[in-house]
């Protein structure tokens, strides 16, 4: 018999290789591996059943249930209660951030509004706590149908399942409407064969089909099994026995639901409502159904078991549907008057006290037109679903509440606040229908300003920086006299978005005139001052602004802002502000906070950006493995938010450095080749420069030239534009063309001055000694060593120690040769910077002196994870700590750690600092 037909060990028709692949997953939970499954198929296929094969073949597991209900999906966390609420006992022994998140999610707590990654966390911990004393098993039926905060949680724990003994197995309908559960191993549930479609239908109609009408249903069936239970009730005796009918052209699941919606027509009328309320009360209550059938005059106990005994529902704490496609098909059927009625009856049957969102979405499916006092409850269950973290849901009751809404000046009002909480859920197409509809009625002109704000904020997110920012623009100056502090950080936030796309090249004269005229205290604040110095710097030139740059970053540094939203707001921009005026130091004290506050807050919108100017910082100062563990950590919250692109990011920000060029390579196009980025020329500057870099360690210094031309065409954008002329002038002192590099001599001297930071001139006494002769070029270099020791940028140090090492190894000099080289090389050594420390050693024994290379007695390298996780443990991190920081269980920790033992030959975290400083060396 072919593979994947006949029964299985327990039944299951033709369902031989999904099984055989469950119970692979069984052997492996058993053994100790988490891990996760989606079954993925059309509404029928089997695979609830297959759910059920998998629950049956569990004896010595502990099995979890959840089953996403249509009309949940705006419930948020409710799928996930439903699937977690068992294992709540554990709870107290879960850290208090994720405990208190847990607990706010689920209403259990008041609270801020928790991160949706503490709750995930949380969930994991929940999971892998269950877990320690018995193998678990969790099982998701119509994932598709889940709320928007459950699908994520569950998606985020199921990439997380390594060390667990944990499977998580999903079940969802196909074809979905959007990406789900995407990344998570998958096994398509396909057609029975016609055999085996055969024996079905003959299983449960034996010697009461036509052969004509048996082939008929076979091949309408197309192999679904639950078309091929529910097809033949369709049928009359005439039908059955050979009769004609016309065929249905509908797609399957709508033929399946017909059926369905027959079956439930043919029941007394009693018993339909009964199913018709049944439908609408997503949990299920007995207890609420029973008071609502009270309401609507239905006997309760023999109406059910009338509709019990039908087959299309079962009843024991709760009511459950055989199959989805009823409840669905139930629903359907009803007619809106008595859909209305029935949300009604089940509206008062709801304790006010205890469900209160519950019964303020029944009221307004029960409503025939507008109502204030329906659309001033779902406001309220907004605020509520807003402070347990369920954006969505909140969207869907203030879109409701704006459609109930009588006055058309509070309706538009209530839609503006529905389209900022669909945009804030990501679903930036409805937040812009629901702008539109706000835009309908004359709102007052702060509300007005609100709406242009946040068509700008949807532009630069879901198209394009530089798409969003003529509405942002727009809105700061409209805000400007209404609202001068959310002004100010509407301009702030204009500015961003053009440093980010294109750096300060891309910050218009028109936004930077706008920052300058608009009133406000630019004297004392240090965002406005901040601000009014950038906006110089683009209107009148790097010497009239940097110098209030500098100052605006003394204050950040030393005064700091007033709340955490603040430092979330401010800080990136003054990150690269430091960054672009030479200020290393503000540079390196912000960016740590930045990090702090992001992940504190668990603002993951802002800490991908946050780890990345962290990193870029960590590369400069020479810690190239701190640098790995933030790019560990950003590529973690990549993953777990879908921002992919951070992964080319870190790679362009660290490889260049150790000379790894297919890794460099890798990320250069891979940034050039995306879809949003492709063309934008800051990222052309970012990936030129890292090239440069790249050719310069190598000592390949024509391409490095090449490289850092282009790199620095873009000389108004300041940041990494200026370093590619640093790169340039080295590459061309090598190649002999330093005639080549005069103008970005001159601009870097020129910048030095202004800034006149360590850094700065630093920077400028390197490369004007790598063009200069004789014995300037001695005291540019002295010069140079002395300022960026100071500076603390040990990356550059080391650069230029080995510039000055070849610079007296051609003098003649050997013996200060060796003491500048040696010093280089053992730096470069030390930071993982492999291509430079290359270029030192060989530079070092051309003057006769032998470089003994050390080596290690680690049997096996660590993978990247172990060397994040070690050295996040070297560091003294806890293990929760540890996986709070990458997005993995503590147990998973515990796993790596072990495995890092192993392989470094030491038996405790103590032995780590000591050990990974040899590695490294």
């Amino acid at each position: 018999m072919a593979a994947g037909t006949g029964r299985s060990r327990t039944g299951l028709l033709g369902r031989r290789t999904e099984c055989q692949a469950l119970d692979d997953l069984l052997a492996g939970l058993r053994a100790g591996r988490g891990t996760a499954l989606a079954l993925r198929g059309e509404a029928g296929i089997g695979k609830t059943e297959l759910l059920k094969y998998l629950a049956g073949r569990s004896p010595g597991c502990r099995v979890v249930r959840a089953t996403g209900i249509e009309s949940e999906m705006e419930l948020s966390y409710a799928g996930l209660h439903q699937l977690i609420a068992p294992l709540l006992g554990g709870i107290g022994r879960l850290p208090e951030p994720q405990r208190n998140a847990l607990s706010a999610a689920f209403g259990l707590s008041d609270g801020e509004m928790p991160s949706r990654f503490h709750v995930g966390l949380a969930t994991l911990g929940l999971l892998a706590d269950a877990a320690a004393s018995q193998p678990l098993i969790c099982l998701v039926d119509d994932v598709q149908w889940l709320d928007r905060a459950s699908a994520q949680t569950l998606e985020f724990v199921a990439r997380r399942l390594l060390a667990e003994s944990v499977l998580l197995v999903f079940a969802v309908r196909e074809p979905t409407p959007g990406p789900l559960l995407t990344g998570i191993a998958e096994l398509h549930v396909g057609a029975l064969a016609d055999a085996d479609s055969r024996t079905l239908l003959d299983s449960i109609m034996p010697g009461r089909l036509d052969r004509s009408i048996r082939d008929r249903v076979i091949a309408e069936a197309r192999g679904n099994p639950l078309a091929l239970l529910e097809l033949p009730r369709g049928l009359t005796p005439a039908e059955l026995a050979g009769g004609f009918v016309t065929p249905d052209a509908n797609p399957l699941p709508s033929q399946i639901e017909e059926g369905f919606r027959r079956r439930i027509h043919a029941l007394p009328a009693d018993a339909q409502r009964f199913l018709f309320t049944a439908a609408a009360e997503a949990v299920g209550d007995l207890s609420v159904l029973r008071r609502a059938a009270e309401r609507l005059g239905i006997a309760m106990d023999p109406t059910a078991s009338i509709a019990e005994s039908s087959g299309l529902i079962g009843i024991d704490t709760h009511v459950r549907f055989r199959h989805p496609l009823v409840r669905s098909a139930a629903y359907r059927a009803t007619e809106l008057h008595e859909r209305r009625l029935i949300h009604q009856a089940l509206a008062d049957a709801t304790d006010a006290r205890l469900n209160p969102d519950s019964r303020a979405w029944h009221l307004a499916h029960a409503s025939t037109g507008p109502d204030e006092s329906v659309a001033a409850e779902l406001v309220v269950s907004a605020g509520r679903a807003q402070a347990r973290g369920g954006v969505a849901a909140a969207a869907a009751f203030l879109t409701r509440a704006a459609e109930l809404t009588p006055d058309p000046a509070q309706r538009a009002v209530r839609a503006l606040a529905a389209a900022e909480a669909k945009f804030q859920a990501g679903a930036f197409d409805e937040a812009l229908e629901l702008a539109g509809a706000a835009e309908l009625v004359a709102l007052d002109d702060l509300d007005s300003a609100r709406l242009t704000l946040l068509r700008g904020r949807i532009m630069s997110v879901a198209r394009s920086s530089s798409a969003g920012l003529p509405f942002l623009l727009d809105a700061a100056r409209r805000l400007q006299p209404l609202d001068p502090g959310l002004a100010r950080d509407t301009f702030r936030d204009a500015i961003h978005a053009a440093v980010t796309a294109g750096g300060l090249t891309a910050v218009e004269p028109e936004l930077a005139e706008a920052v300058l005229a608009a009133p406000g205290p630019a004297g004392t604040v240090p965002g406005a001052r901040l601000l009014d110095g950038v906006a110089r710097t683009v209107a009148e030139g790097y010497d009239a602004g940097a110098p209030i740059v500098l100052a605006a970053l003394a204050d950040f540094r030393t005064d700091g802002v007033r709340s955490t939203d603040e430092e979330l707001g401010w800080l990136p921009i003054a990150c690269r502000a430091a960054h672009e005026t030479w200020d290393f130091e503000s540079w390196s004290v912000l960016s740590a906070r930045l990090v702090d506050a992001a992940r504190e807050s668990g603002a993951l919108s802002v800490l991908p950006l946050a780890l990345l100017l962290r990193l870029s910082n960590r590369s400069f100062t020479g810690d190239l493995p701190d640098a790995d563990s933030l790019g560990a950590e950003a590529v973690a919250v990549g993953e777990a938010t879908g921002a992919g692109i951070l992964s080319p990011y870190v790679e362009l920000f660290l490889e260049p450095w150790r000379g790894n060029e297919a890794a460099t390579r890798r990320a250069i196009d891979a940034l050039r080749n995306d879809l949003f980025l492709r063309g934008q020329p800051k990222v052309l500057t970012d990936t030129y420069w890292a090239a440069a870099v790249l050719y310069n360690g190598l000592g390949r210094y024509r391409e490095a030239y090449e490289a850092a031309r282009r790199g620095s065409e873009h000389p108004d954008e300041l940041g990494l534009s200026t370093q590619a002329m640093v790169e340039l002038v080295e590459a061309s002192a090598h190649l002999g063309r330093s005639a080549d590099a005069a103008g970005a001599v001159r601009s870097i001297s020129d910048m030095a001055r202004t800034a006149g930071t360590d850094w700065a001139i630093g920077t400028a006494a390197r490369v004007r000694a790598l063009v200069t002769g004789g014995s300037a070029a001695d005291d540019f270099y002295r010069e140079a060593i002395d300022r960026l020791d100071r500076a603390g940028v040990r990356m550059e140090l080391a650069r230029v120690q080995l510039n000055y090492g070849e610079w007296l190894h051609r003098q003649g000099r050997r013996m200060d040769a060796r003491a500048q080289l040696g010093r280089a090389h053992e730096l470069f050594s030390r930071t993982g910077a492999a291509a430079f420390a290359e270029r030192a050693r060989v530079e070092l024994e051309a003057t006769g002196f032998t470089v003994h290379r050390r080596s290690t007695a680690m049997r096996e390298p660590l993978t990247t994870q172990e060397a994040h996780v070690a050295r996040l443990a070297a560091d003294g991190l806890t293990n929760p700590q540890i996986g709070a920081r990458l997005f993995i269980s503590p147990h998973t920790v515990d796993w790596h750690l072990r495995k890092v033992y192993s392989k470094l030959g030491i038996k405790s975290r103590r032995e780590l600092p000591t050990t990974l400083a040899d590695v490294s060396a």
